[in-house]
């Protein structure tokens, strides 16, 4: 693609919105003012904006969207069959634009990536991913995840006696996903830095308002996933092997698979998600845990807690900050009458922090008992094809660790991600003792 059309499409899809609602965070704009802040502070510290969104009532009218934050409005919407998933294009000069620098690669976010359809396409590609990648066949890696994180911290052994600082993201809470989700997939191992090198580039595409560098190079990791994966799975069909990606490409539902295009959106979106937001996952949780010794110390006393646990982590400090839908009709929802074509914003975080359901939800508490009615993962439809994998990689991951390293210190120098759809760490600096 050329420089003048790539130009043109991160001016339109980035350049342009970033303008907007910035201007319209300036003057009170609760959607712009979450786009804005969002950018620059951790979900934790993004309470006080739950709190005044929650406020305004169930569904809050803001100047390019809707947005919903209460538990039973964000289920609602997410589950309705008046909204899809995505965001429409827009029209006049500007969709004209759009449509002229379309890239060619793959995008996680436009069709025919299930994240961007709607039945019967994503019926169909959703069946498909489903009859390989069931509970049971999760369940069957738990042994498998278990040596791999004993292997990952057998390695951090050797440089804890060392009295080595380390950067647990990068030694640990990236390892792991990536390392489970590659022998899911079939990846050799000499390619496993390269597909987390290009997810963990790729992973900000998912936002809006990217700055120019930031963009170009989102782009260039998009381009090189998309190319890469072609070849891995042409190589998967000429030499299938014992694992999920290969029973994908041979899947069929009433005799029909997925074509090329829509076996590297899906292998794509499956490999990245698969790995993406268990990285935050993980590192959201040993800070937490770190944060409320209290806490931790309940679940190593009582490792029953482990799965409640993790879902306290996914509720308090989730990996994905919100999705967005588009209503397909003249709708209602909460009472509020919205139009065809209107954007809704359904913020997943500040449901998970909604007092109508969840007591004291400012509160990290591993034994609430309903912390499984987090919406961290979606709800409806689209419901989190990994949910399962990330819940089993979440305990395992933890609980090993500390029970490994039960002295942990983080130390300073912790950074956050700074994507806005993506929340997680970057840098986790500790000192293994």
């Amino acid at each position: 693609m050329s420089v003048a059309k790539k130009a043109v499409r991160w001016g339109v899809t980035h350049a342009i919105p970033r303008v907007a609602l910035r201007r319209a965070a300036g003057e009170g704009d609760l959607q712009a003012r979450l786009f804005t802040e969002s950018a620059e502070t951790p979900t934790r510290g993004l309470t006080g904006l739950f709190d005044e969104i929650h406020g305004r009532g169930p569904v809050v009218r803001g100047k390019y969207s809707y947005l919903v934050s209460r538990h039973s409005v964000v289920r609602d919407v997410l589950t309705s069959q008046d909204v899809r998933a995505g965001i429409d294009r827009v029209d006049g000069v500007l969709g004209r634009l759009s449509t002229w620098s379309a890239s060619d690669h793959l995008h996680p976010v436009e069709p025919p990536s299930m994240l961007a359809t709607e039945p019967p396409e994503h019926t169909r590609y959703r069946k498909l991913v489903t009859r390989v990648f069931t509970a049971r066949a999760v369940e069957n890696l738990r042994t498998r995840t278990e040596e791999i994180a004993a292997e990952l911290l057998d390695a951090l052994e050797t440089r804890a006696r060392a009295g080595e600082e380390v950067d647990l993201v990068e030694t640990y809470c990236s390892l792991l996903p990536v390392t489970v989700i590659a022998e899911i997939l079939g990846v050799p191992d000499h390619e496993r830095d390269k597909v987390l090198t290009l997810g963990t580039a790729a992973a900000p595409s998912l936002d809006m308002g990217m700055p120019w560098r930031q963009f170009r190079d989102t782009d260039r990791a998009l381009t090189e996933f998309d190319a890469w994966l072609g070849d891995h799975l042409a190589a998967l069909k000429a030499n299938p092997g014992d694992n999920l990606l290969s029973k994908l490409v041979a899947a069929r539902e009433d005799g029909v698979g997925l074509d090329d295009k829509e076996l590297r959106a899906t292998a794509g979106l499956v490999l990245a998600a698969g790995f993406e937001t268990t990285v935050n996952l993980l590192g959201n949780g040993i800070a937490l845990l770190r944060e409320h010794p209290e806490q931790l110390d309940k679940a190593r006393q009582d490792p029953s807690l482990w799965p409640g646990a993790v879902d306290e982590i996914l509720r308090f400090d989730p990996p994905v900050l919100l999705t967005g839908r588009t209503t397909v009709r003249d709708t209602e929802i909460s009472g509020t009458r919205v139009r065809a074509g209107a954007l809704v914003t359904t913020l997943l975080a500040g449901a998970n922090r909604d007092p109508e359901v969840f007591d004291d939800p400012h509160t990290f508490d591993v034994t609430r008992p309903n912390a499984r009615e987090h919406i961290a993962f979606s709800s409806g439809r689209h419901y989190c094809l990994g949910a399962a994998l990330a819940r089993m990689e979440g305990e395992v991951g933890l609980r090993a660790l500390f029970e490994r390293f039960p002295d942990l210190r983080l130390r300073p120098g912790a950074e956050h991600r700074p994507t806005r759809i993506l929340r997680g760490y970057e840098k986790l600096p500790a000192l293994l003792t």
